[in-house]
């Protein structure tokens, strides 16, 4: 089997396991309403934790960063190169994003990218955590902590990890495309923060 054909069947792979929203699963486990339909009705960690704290919410974005971080993990482990690995993560992002199993109405992608990141680039991905907690912990707005910690990303990958600056190109252009609804509160001042 060619490389090309393992690539294309990784990324089919890792589009799939995106495409599982862990965020009902989770809030049905402890009988909590439907993120969808609650808070701000996004299916990810940062609703969750509105509707139901933090132990569901961590629970979530261990799911959520577990299936971008697998896919790429498992190429790796396969012998793929840096640029597939980084495109196999993308398509878990993508699969978060636009859920072929929840008619494409996802999340915003960020515990998604996390992962895939952790894997990819974990110089680069740890640092931008570390933004994104700075940001929560003084101003309590996780979608103002995303979006300064993915433009961030190409500037800290390209110092420390150039060969994945591709992926955190690519990572900043759709987060931020995922927030623009994020952004325009932002600019109204009417984010509710966490």
């Amino acid at each position: 089997m060619t490389d090309s054909l393992v690539s294309v069947l990784f990324s089919l792979g890792a589009y799939l396991s995106g495409s599982v929203m862990f965020a009902p699963i989770v809030c049905r486990l402890w009988s909590l309403p439907n993120p969808r339909a609650q808070g701000s009705g996004n299916p990810g960690a940062t609703n969750v934790y509105r509707i139901g704290g933090w132990l569901p919410a961590s629970l979530t974005l261990l799911l959520d960063a577990a299936k971008g971080a697998l896919p790429v993990y498992a190429a790796a482990a396969y012998g793929l190169g840096i640029i597939p690995q980084a495109f196999i993560g993308l398509c878990a992002i993508t699969g978060h994003m636009l859920p072929v199993f929840a008619r494409f109405q996802g999340g915003k992608g960020v515990a998604t990218a996390l992962g895939a990141g952790v894997a990819l680039a974990p110089a680069t991905t740890l640092i931008l955590a570390a933004i994104w907690g700075l940001i929560v912990w003084r101003w309590r707005i996780s979608s103002l902590a995303s979006v300064c910690a993915v433009l961030a990303g190409p500037v800290i990958s390209a110092l420390l990890e150039p060969d994945a600056l591709p992926l955190f190109g690519l990572l900043a252009l759709l987060i931020l495309v995922r927030h623009r609804d994020n952004l325009i509160r932002l600019a109204q001042h009417r984010e509710p923060p966490v």
